[in-house]
């Protein structure tokens, strides 16, 4: 049976998104609710929009010129989305469609006055708003006028905002059609919009109330600013009343105006607080009906709403599930393990299983629930001195809930245990054996891991991994391992703060961990360039190597002078490394093995800048520079009142720091190829799923939760839509920065510096790794566009384990995330690379190829002239 062209507001409902679009499919929920009141009216369907497209032939060869121009000329896309209204707005419109909507006018009033609204398939998601893309024409009276509007609406859906917007989605323009709402006109009063949850905060509990007079297009369009009213559980707790000067009102005939409002009513409340708390009240009704926080655009008329639309607040962070109703305060993991990204479901899920804590997931990403720590005194002041060491940003929003009332209950102290503060004495030392014993320990239970895995498939392989994932816990909470790395860092603290108190040096830890022994991370950048020594010798290899684009190309290598050498350095390198990637505690990524092609820019920028033997060099001038300052700081201290005792304590800690803190990179490049092997074996199954026809392809498995996998490998069964789902909702996730913590309530807290020692202009971040550096910023944001010359100074969200070949090559570091003792300040310091981590925003607020300056001791960045 063919769709109807005309259908009835009240007849539809959110499940009919695809005939009657977005706000069509919302507004005919909104009208089912009791109590809710929405102004009548059809909807002109999407069978409608399709019948006159197809009428029109010239239209496929502008879709097509369209979806092959460049997304980002905009000259290209104003030209042809222009061209395509065009032909839309002047398409005649069949005569039985004229009937059906001429029908429908006569039933609601041909007379009366109507809103003729866009509403695209591709519109008020909960993914995707795309609010204020396509058209709504007030006041339109007659019915010429308004089939005439009707053609607008359908053209409207080639606006130039629309398809960039699209664009910028991954949506492709023939999958979006367009539906039109026409509804009678109500003159309101007052008018404007309702967020069910604080837009700015993201707090739930919180709802905003933004009001003018007149119709709501006065505020849409930014003629006027509006009252703004915040309302809590039944409470008006904040309130501004703006000069409302101009409001816009409708015309008899048709259209509307703006008119200048008295100035005795200007600062007039457009809403009584009473009004306020009923609409909010209405509000939580729809929110409850439609399952999420809701933007609802409302009307006051004759002291009675009516609800024009709703759609999802599409911009809020989502918060983690919680069995109970108590609140919940969770910090971010991706913001300690240096990858912010969202996470694909068998990643988290992978993440979640291997892990020491207990963690929740959320839009894509982890969190930990700190708030038993938070609650009692005592484990309180631990987590907050070791959080605050590693980043201050963090510490800072903790605090800030803490400072907000009685959201964390005070709890009586709980039993010693959890993370350790920092001690206010020198830290006990392991024995130094401990640990190549450590290492030794990790290579062998990764063996292992290899030998059992190895002949497992189906249902036993999940068994075998689950195992696995015990042992992977038992390797990470080894006491002499967290012994080793704890002694590390708290030397690297007590010297910080020693120095500073005993000689006035700030971060002199700094230069004492260059190249220090045992750190697989900072061995890693070095061993590229020794891959870079094998390659500059041949210069067949280096001119192919420039055009690499195929992730076959080592197999091609023998084919030129000196090629074989070439690749086996290259595959030796990877033998080595190859489990690491951008993003790597997320399973899902593609690891260096598996894309080769990632590392050859910055093998070219190491052929380029550097002489051959950089990596020896490099090493030993800073053991060099390291044992000269050891020398410097102790016969300094050594001259001071006590001196001898002083310089006897410090050169134990520098001993200390030297011989521990390179493990601290250690564990992670465990869970790392551990994780490789467990992905292997995934993919395995993978395959064999796709051979059996329930997945279309391998990679969907990352799409499912490790638990979902074990049940589709158990069931040989798989719904359908789940991936798709899920591939939506990543697309989503991908789109949110994630907050440094976040509260039950739903309120996202990044932090804030409190600092006044800063040049106005610069830029605030956590110092990590001392000196000064003024260089070329380079902007990257994915490692595979590395370009850089001797000098750079690499600017990036975050740096994990595999950006430390990038550090070679660079005079000093900046990144958006990051702390004290994450992976990119530690190599840092041991590369002797200044560095500022945890700058808000950095990779925006800094264009590529500026000039700027790295304060790595004070921790700011001065952009220059």
């Amino acid at each position: 049976m063919s769709e109807p062209y005309v259908v009835g507001l009240q007849d539809v409902d959110q499940t009919q998104l695809a005939v009657v679009g977005g706000k069509g499919a919302h507004l005919g929920g909104l009208s089912r609710i009791d109590g809710v009141r929405v102004p009548a009216g059809f909807c002109v369907t999407t069978a409608a929009f399709q019948r006159v497209m197809a009428q029109v032939p010239s239209i496929d060869d502008r879709l097509d010129q369209l979806s092959r121009v460049n997304p980002d000329d905009q000259e290209a896309i104003r030209t042809l989305s222009a061209r395509i209204r065009r032909i839309i707005e002047e398409a005649a419109i069949p005569g039985d469609l004229v009937a059906a909507i001429t029908g429908a006018l006569a039933r609601h009033g041909e007379q009366a006055a109507y809103a003729v609204r866009s509403s695209a398939t591709a519109e008020d998601l909960p993914t995707a708003s795309f609010a204020g893309q396509q058209d709504t024409y007030l006041n339109v009276v007659g019915q010429a006028s308004i089939l005439q509007h009707i053609s607008r609406c359908w053209a409207s859906l080639f606006t130039e905002r629309a398809v960039t917007y699209r664009r910028r989605n991954g949506i492709d323009h023939r999958t979006v059609h367009m539906a039109v709402v026409v509804q009678q006109m109500v003159f309101p009063h007052a008018s404007g919009i309702l967020f069910t949850a604080d837009p700015v905060t993201g707090n739930r509990k919180v709802a905003t109330v933004d009001a003018g007079f007149g119709l709501g297009e006065a505020l849409v369009s930014g003629l006027v600013n509006p009252d703004v009213l915040k309302v809590r559980d039944g409470e008006v707790v904040a309130k501004t009343i703006a000069a409302k000067q101009r409001a816009i009102h409708a015309l008899p005939a048709g259209g509307t105006q703006q008119v200048a409002i008295d100035s005795q009513r200007q600062e007039e409340p457009a809403l009584t607080d009473a009004q306020a708390l009923r609409l909010v009240q209405l509000g939580r009704r729809i929110e409850e009906h439609f399952g999420c926080p809701q933007d609802i655009e409302w009307c006051l008329v004759d002291d009675g709403f009516q609800i024009v639309q709703s759609r999802p607040i599409t911009t809020l962070y989502p918060i983690p599930v919680a069995d109970d109703q108590e609140n919940h305060v969770y910090v971010s993991v991706g913001h300690q393990q240096m990858m912010t990204d969202a996470m694909k479901p068998l990643g988290f899920s992978m993440w979640q299983l291997t892990a020491m804590v207990a963690m929740h997931e959320a839009g894509g990403r982890l969190f930990v629930d700190v708030t038993s720590r938070l609650a009692s005194p005592a484990s309180r002041a631990g987590l907050l001195d070791l959080i605050g060491k590693g980043d201050p940003l963090v510490r800072d929003a903790l605090e800030t809930v803490l400072d907000g009332g009685d959201f964390v209950p005070s709890l009586p102290d709980a039993a010693p245990g959890g993370p350790p503060g920092r001690r206010a004495s020198a830290p006990t030392e392991p024995d130094p054996a401990s640990v190549p014993e450590l290492i030794e320990r990790s290579r062998t239970s990764i063996a292992a891991l290899e030998r059992d895995i190895r002949t497992k498939t189906g249902p036993a392989l999940f068994d075998s991994l689950l195992e696995a994932f015990e042992e992977h816990k038992r390797v990470l909470s080894d006491p002499l391992s967290i012994q080793a790395i704890m002694t590390g860092m708290e030397a690297t603290w007590w010297l910080n703060d020693k120095l500073q108190e005993w000689l006035g040096e700030k971060n002199a830890a700094d230069t004492l961990t260059l190249s220090a022994p045992d750190n697989v991370t900072s061995e890693m950048g070095l061993a590229l360039l020794d891959v870079a020594d094998v390659i500059r010798a041949h210069p067949e290899v280096v001119e192919f190597l420039q055009g690499v684009d195929d992730e076959g190309f080592l197999d091609e290598l023998a084919k030129f002078a000196g090629g074989t050498e070439a690749r086996d350095a290259i595959e030796a390198y990877l033998d080595q490394y190859g489990m690491r990637c951008v993003g790597e505690i997320d399973i899902t990524r593609p690891r260096w093995s598996e894309r080769p092609t990632t590392l050859v820019p910055v093998i070219l920028d190491n052929v380029r800048n550097f002489e051959p033997g950089a990596a020896e060099r490099r090493f030993e001038q800073g053991r060099q520079k390291a044992q000269q300052k050891e020398q410097d700081v102790l016969s300094r201290l050594r001259a001071l009142p006590d001196g001898d005792r002083k310089a006897d304590e410090t050169k134990r800690m520098i001993d200390q720091v030297r011989t521990f803190i390179g493990y601290r990179e250690y564990p992670k490049y465990g869970i790392i190829s551990r994780y490789f092997v467990y992905k292997q074996a995934l993919l395995g199954e993978a395959e064999r799923l796709v051979q059996a026809g329930v997945l279309p392809e391998k990679e969907d498995i990352f799409y499912l939760t490790f638990q979902e996998l074990h049940d589709v490998v158990r069931s040989n069964e798989l719904d359908g839509g789940l991936i798709q789902r899920r591939k939506d909702a990543f697309r989503t996730y991908q789109a949110l920065t994630p907050p440094r913590v976040l509260t039950s309530d739903g309120e996202a807290l990044t932090g804030a510096y409190r600092r006044d020692d800063v040049p106005a202009g610069a830029l605030v971040g956590l110092p990590v790794s001392a000196g000064t550096i003024e260089g070329r910023a380079r902007v990257i944001l994915d490692m595979a566009d590395a370009d850089l010359e001797a000098g750079d100074i690499l600017v990036t969200t975050f740096t994990d384990p595999s950006w430390s070949p990038l550090f070679v090559a660079v005079a000093g570091l900046v990144t958006e995330v990051g702390g004290l003792m994450t992976h990119g300040a530690v190599i840092a310091r041991e590369y002797g690379l200044p560095a500022v981590v945890g700058v808000e925003q950095a990779t925006r607020l800094i264009r590529d190829g500026q000039r700027i300056r790295v304060h790595g001791t004070d921790g700011y960045i001065e952009i220059l002239p």
